[in-house]
């Protein structure tokens, strides 16, 4: 709540007059019949009390009229305190305002080093006989409104820590304090976990789905609980600062998160800011409050009491899903918030981008929130910046790819693409289906939103592909190319940190990959999937029965993945059938002929390698029969023999090379194969 409408403590009002009572009760209780035994009170406090009352309540009145609100009438209306309430809260604040109540206690108290009221003190004050005296004890009781609401705190001293409740002391909150000295700050134990904001929300909503907010305001008006769900970014919390403003009200932000890092206790932080939140009169919004729920998925019971309890609006967002339980008092509403579709996720993007470029191909390859857009958009425009060259396609996917969920690379091997089309060697019609496969990502606007397919397909609408072929045929390499040329990451998923001999841990491990790929945006390359994604097998015992259950829960995920999914096996009758029919793609990487080798000889050759002029490509792939991956193998390593020999990489250091390739394979040594041709024989055998 700011200044307005207008809420003072001022001297004429509040902060002169509050104390009243207490200077009244004060400075009679010199003298008189009652007391705590030293100093006595007079026989006419009771009516000193209710006159320095009568006047305080005329002043007040008089404000309201004059649409004047103070801050203590506020605050007692809020916490619905009694008379008897807010006397001893008035009696506690008093040494806040001036310090000079501190030595009037203290000669109270008959203790100099008691500059505070105690309760006993306290009741004296307030009440005019024993048995009133007792009755008023409840006042400061942990349930009571006074220290519930963490309006007043109970302490005592270091050398009574076994002190009865009447010798326990009693202060203001630092925060209630700040509040009725006109200060619009929260209590500084929130300082790190919260955030109160009076300022007007951006019109129009930037991040919230236009046909959203309407229904929000209306559901708003029966100051409901709402539980909002969605990835951050997908415009929550603008929508609660939309809720806020349209009811005149701050926002009053917690995150748990951010509160389980400090000192103080969840619980005791929820306090403090439903406390502050009605000081305030401002809409709640907690984040973070998933940690909250017990192991069946509730919220405990006494916090979700006190969020009943709250008098304004309360606004639980998160990524998980909840429904209460049993009777409450006020209505729960449940609200999705929704990644953008493409034309809204292009619609935004353009928003972000100077005109002339297009955002469609970004747009379409990463399922950003609107949050992430706005952070990519900026990070692209510093990219520019830093070349000090227009903003280009280029940095929208460096950007795209740098604000995607890196926390994926924990549970999987990125590989950065390095290689394009005219890099892998593979007969025209498996280059063709690889095309193809690339043309299905980059059309999927058109015939899931344009073509209405989105409407029929509940599932599947990522892209699931095999890459079935020998070791070394280029399966890895054509994923790269594709990441490369849709501009995405690849995750090459490391089997042996997945599969696990414990029933469920496979399951939950891959659970894992999926869950964060998710928000990663990424190609998932399965290498060898055939370990993972075999044949179901009879049911013999428990265990074929739990790994039948894995391999039923594997296909659901792979299905509801909005992604790219390559699987990867040097053998696909290994495969079992359910995937196979779950397939967009079965792609198969024949072993290369003697002219598709000669190809992978030349094209894994860097043009800056000098070549000995009996360096016969043809020779090389007629002669030897392997795949890309060990082509290469024998290229690196002879390159490496023709740099310590200070020369061109020649015929003899291709076949050296090659024989010990041969070597690691375990393949049969023919002496032939190894041998230096004549033609070639001016340059020697290695």
């Amino acid at each position: 709540m700011a200044s307005s409408p207008t809420m003072t403590f001022a001297a004429s009002t509040s902060a002169t007059t509050t104390p009243t009572p207490c200077s009244n009760r004060a400075s009679a209780a010199t003298s008189g019949p009652t007391g705590n035994g030293r100093h006595p009170l007079p026989a006419n406090f009771p009516a000193l009390l209710e006159q320095a009352r009568q006047e305080w309540e005329a002043r007040t009145q008089a404000s309201r009229a004059n649409d004047i609100l103070l801050r203590l009438d506020h605050l007692t209306t809020a916490f619905h305190l009694t008379p008897a309430e807010t006397d001893a809260l008035l009696i506690a604040l008093a040494p806040e305002i001036d310090p000079r109540y501190e030595r009037l206690y203290a000669y109270l108290q008959d203790d100099v080093t008691r500059k505070r009221p105690s309760i006993d003190l306290t009741l004296n004050l307030l009440t005019a006989n024993f048995q009133a005296k007792l009755a008023q004890r409840q006042l400061f009781a942990d349930d009571g409104r006074l220290l519930a609401h963490r309006l007043l705190f109970r302490y005592t001293d270091s050398l009574n820590s076994a002190a009865t409740l009447l010798a326990h002391f009693l202060r203001v909150a630092p925060g209630v304090v700040e509040f009725l000295l006109d200060g619009d700050t929260l209590d500084a134990q929130l300082a790190s976990a919260a955030a109160l904001d009076h300022s007007p929300p951006a019109q129009p909503p930037q991040r919230v789905p236009a046909n959203l907010l309407p229904g929000l305001l209306r559901a708003a008006r029966h100051t409901p609980l709402f539980l909002f769900n969605g990835r951050p970014g997908t415009g929550k919390q603008e929508a609660a600062h939309h809720l806020a403003h349209a009811a005149g009200q701050p926002l009053l932000t917690l995150d748990l998160d951010a509160l389980a890092q400090t000192d103080l206790a969840p619980d005791e932080g929820v306090r403090l800011a439903l406390r502050d939140g009605r000081l305030h009169q401002a809409t709640l919004y907690l984040t973070g409050w998933e940690r909250l729920l017990t192991d069946d998925g509730r919220l405990p019971p006494a916090f979700f009491r006190q969020l009943l309890a709250y008098p304004h609006t309360i606004i639980l967002a998160g990524e998980t899903t909840w429904q209460v339980d049993g009777a409450r008092e006020r209505p729960l509403f449940p609200v999705t918030f929704p990644l953008p579709a493409y034309t809204r996720r292009r619609e935004i993007w353009q928003k972000q981008l100077p005109a002339g470029l297009s955002p469609d191909a970004v747009a379409n390859h990463f399922r950003f929130t609107p949050g992430q857009i706005a952070d990519a958009a900026a990070t692209a425009r510093d990219l520019a910046l830093w070349r000090d060259e227009p903003l280009a396609e280029a940095d929208l996917f460096a950007a795209a790819r740098a604000h995607s969920n890196q926390r994926l690379s924990t549970l999987a091997a990125k590989i950065q693409p390095r290689y394009a089309w005219a890099d892998i060697v593979l007969p025209a019609d498996t280059l063709a289906q690889l095309r193809e496969m690339v043309n299905t990502v980059r059309q999927r606007p058109t015939v899931y939103g344009q073509w209405g397919f989105n409407r029929k397909l509940a599932l599947g609408k990522g892209l699931n592909a095999l890459f079935a072929g020998e070791s070394g045929t280029g399966k890895t390499m054509a994923a790269d190319v594709m990441a490369g040329e849709l501009g995405l990451d690849l995750y090459k998923i490391d089997l042996s940190s997945l599969v696990s001999k414990y029933i469920g841990e496979t399951e939950k491990n891959l659970d894992r990959i999926f869950t964060e790929a998710a928000t990663s945006n990424a190609i998932l390359f399965f290498d060898e999937a055939d370990a993972i994604f075999g044949k179901r097998s009879e049911v013999k015992d428990s265990h074929d029965r739990y790994a039948n259950i894995e391999i039923s829960y594997l296909l659901q995920r792979m299905e509801a993945y909005d992604g790219v999914v390559i699987l990867a096996t040097n053998l696909r009758a290994n495969l079992d059938d359910a995937f196979t029919r779950r397939l967009h793609f079965a792609i198969e990487f024949p072993f290369p002929q003697p002219a598709d080798r000669e190809r992978i000889w030349r094209v894994n050759v860097p043009p800056e390698t000098p070549l000995g002029a009996d360096a016969d490509f043809h020779l090389l792939a007629e002669r030897f029969e392997l795949a890309g991956g060990s082509i290469r193998n024998i290229i690196l390593a002879a390159a490496f023999l023709a740099a310590e020999d200070d020369e061109s990489v020649h015929l003899r250091h291709l076949l050296h090379a090659a024989r010990r390739e041969y070597q690691k394979m375990g393949r049969l040594i023919e002496e032939g194969l190894f041998v230096t041709p004549r033609r070639h024989e001016g340059h020697g055998v290695f």
